[in-house]
């Protein structure tokens, strides 16, 4: 049975007014197993690293911030936000934990739980795009209503649900952090599924930047399939001996893709890099003259 918490208005005071706000709402102590998780939870996996570590706290410190729950029958309770608090609680064998007990609607539960996911950057891009689609589907919001519900632009949810129209071996790729948001915003300015897909692995494998990858994209866009083929192969007609050899030696000492081109008064060398971090790193491997003996 849940029952007041011991702490009172002590840890209540503790509670950011706008959390607890005009809604009605309870602090109690409730047993970590009439707890279960939210139905709409919008994220699908968990860190285990982090979990585990939250897990070590909490069995050491206790729950500090509270879960919020919703009533849904006698002495049963959901979560709307805190699964990742609630999970570490019952590794830790906590018998209860605190929580913020709230009536509200299944819109409203949705709302929490996917806003607080957002917010907190939890969700891969996926599984934004899952959440804004199920606020969509469950509640016949539009675009524009969901921009407003959640804080985001229209522009930026219509975008995330375009993900979508992936390939599933490239969603599968996204979702799996191989490939970001804007690889796969780029991969989506071509209706090529086929390309798409060789385009993504030949992104990771090579760990193209979003640039490149547009660059790509455009270069097949502009030119077509076969007029593309047809380049490439005059391309490699053309290009003076060595070229290639040259590419292969500057991918090779900057650890990334180098792409070497030569026109009738000057040339062009390309470097593609991921992050800052890593375009700093391929400065530094330009610099660093090696020792000699």
């Amino acid at each position: 049975m849940a029952r007041r918490s011991a702490l009172g208005r002590g840890l209540g005071s503790l509670i950011p007014t706008e959390v607890v706000g005009d809604r009605a709402s309870t602090f109690l102590e409730i047993p970590v197993v009439a707890i279960s998780p939210n139905r709409h939870q919008p994220r699908g996996a968990f860190d285990e690293e982090s979990l585990a570590s939250l897990t070590a706290s909490i069995r050491e410190v206790g729950v500090l911030q509270p879960v919020l729950v919703r009533a849904v029958g006698e002495d049963a309770f959901e979560l709307i936000a805190g699964e990742r608090r609630w999970r570490a609680a019952k590794r830790a064998g906590l018998p209860t934990i605190p929580a913020i007990v709230r009536d509200v609607s299944d819109m409203d539960s949705v709302e929490h739980a996917v806003i607080e996911n957002l917010h907190r950057q939890d969700l891969n891009p996926l599984e934004e795009a899952g959440a804004y689609q199920q606020l969509i589907e469950d509640f016949g919001l539009t675009h524009e209503q969901l921009s407003v519900r959640v804080g985001r632009s229209r522009a930026t949810i219509t975008n995330t649900l375009r993900l979508f129209q992936l390939p599933p071996a490239v969603q599968k790729l996204v979702g799996e952090g191989q490939l970001s948001a804007g690889h796969a915003r780029a991969l989506l300015a071509t209706p090529d599924r086929a390309f798409q897909e060789a385009l993504a692995r030949r992104a990771v494998a090579e760990q193209m930047s979003v640039r490149a990858v547009e660059d790509a994209v455009r270069d097949r866009n502009e030119l077509g399939p076969s007029a593309q083929g047809r380049r490439r192969a005059t391309d490699r007609r053309l290009r003076p001996p060595g070229i290639l050899e040259l590419e292969e030696l500057l991918s090779s000492l900057l650890d990334t893709r180098v792409k070497v081109s030569l026109g009738p008064h000057k040339g062009r060398v390309v470097i593609d890099f991921a992050t800052l971090e890593d375009l700093e790193r391929i400065y530094r491997a330009m610099t660093e003259a090696p020792e000699t003996a």
